[in-house]
């Protein structure tokens, strides 16, 4: 099988599908591997480190596209790579399609196989692939809410963790999954004062028992979204539903209630998102302000640190694509398994129920 990896254009994405170890053991398995030249350079990864590993280096996305039968990627495709995807081509990737209904309909008018990332379940109903990411954004949620507290960045002028003699922020995180755990860990050794909204009540007895004690688990209701927000300095959506646009738990009215300058990170942005408000942003113009509330909504957030995520996204995905590119589609989909299941866009047809039903479209299973 042929594999193409093409240089990453949506904006301030750093991150590179493939390292060269990964090249090296697909080269091995007797696959050819297309890199574009300069793929890796924002994660550190030089052209030569992937010719040693032995992919054939190009200058275009444009010969990447047309000679690969499985182009792997990070970001989805954008709206100048969508005439470069080809009818029965597999395009292996973070698709986050009930969040895009333009790039919903371009790929299904492509006749590509999308295979998402983001709604690959393994044996034992993990998502595999969108954890690595999801740890590194939960991460940095912290990181960047603590930098936009700060009154420059037109926020309260808070410093997470307080002084002895002056309160700490008060954090509230919507949604118990990995963002969410890693976030209100790396809230809660900034001294924060953290909360954790959920709906699975498992769920919140597990955090109880592993979060430090600085973390407090709630139910997730309305009435309890609506006290945490009056209460938060910073708010941190991070609520999943696999493949389906995130639910507003935070309406447009709501902010009226949170404090001036308080700040909202809306990690769930790149489906849909969590808060009314919130529209993506990037790392460039990352922040706007409504009602005196500061919105962070990048859709790529671990973009940013490119050469970590690219490890821990490739760690994850390596095993997947040599397993992909061994099948081949056809085998894929008859083995009923991951990579089946993964599958959100097949010859023309929507093939994932959450997707058609985000916009509304024709549902056509793949059985």
């Amino acid at each position: 099988m042929i594999i193409g990896v093409p240089t990453e254009v949506k904006t301030d994405e750093y991150r590179v599908a493939l390292l060269p170890v990964g090249v090296e053991e697909l080269v091995a398995r007797g696959h050819r591997v297309i890199v574009q030249s300069d793929a890796g350079m924002g994660s550190g990864l030089p052209n030569d480190d992937y010719e040693r590993a032995g992919a054939e280096l190009v200058g275009n996305s444009e010969d990447v596209f047309s000679q690969a039968d499985l182009i792997v990627k990070v970001k989805e495709p954008q709206p100048d790579e969508y005439a470069k995807i080809r009818h029965g081509q597999m395009v292996f990737t973070y698709f986050h399609f009930a969040a895009s209904h333009e790039l919903t309909i371009a790929m299904r008018e492509s006749g590509a196989t999308c295979i998402a990332y983001e709604t690959l379940r393994d044996a034992k109903g993990r998502l595999p692939l969108l954890t690595p990411m999801s740890e590194v954004a939960g991460r940095m949620s912290v990181q960047e809410g603590a930098k936009y507290l700060e009154r420059p960045q037109m926020g309260r002028g808070i410093l997470l963790g307080g002084v002895p003699g002056v309160a700490p922020a008060h954090i509230t995180v919507l949604g118990g999954g990995v963002v969410g755990a890693n976030a209100a860990r790396i809230a809660a050794g900034f001294q924060a004062d953290v909360a954790i909204l959920d709906v699975d009540l498992d769920r919140l007895r597990y955090l109880d028992d592993v979060m430090p004690a600085n973390v407090n688990m709630l139910y997730s209701d309305r009435h309890t979204v609506l006290e945490q927000l009056e209460r938060a300095d910073l708010v941190i959506g991070s609520v999943l539903i696999p493949g389906a646009r995130a639910p507003q738990l935070v309406r447009a009215e709501d902010l009226k209630r949170m404090k001036h300058g308080s700040v909202v990170i809306d990690v769930a942005v790149d489906q849909g998102g969590c808060v009314e408000t919130s529209r993506p942003t990037t790392h460039s113009q990352p922040t706007y302000v409504i009602d005196d509330v500061v919105h962070y909504c990048v859709a790529n957030m671990p973009g940013a640190v490119g050469r970590t995520s690219t490890f821990a996204l490739c760690n994850a995905t390596l095993s997947w694509i040599i397993r992909l590119a061994a099948m081949g589609l056809d085998e894929a989909i008859a083995e009923k398994g991951p990579l089946r299941e993964a599958i959100n866009i097949h010859a023309g047809k929507l093939t994932n129920a959450a997707v058609a039903a985000a916009f509304d479209l024709e549902f056509d299973p793949l059985d």
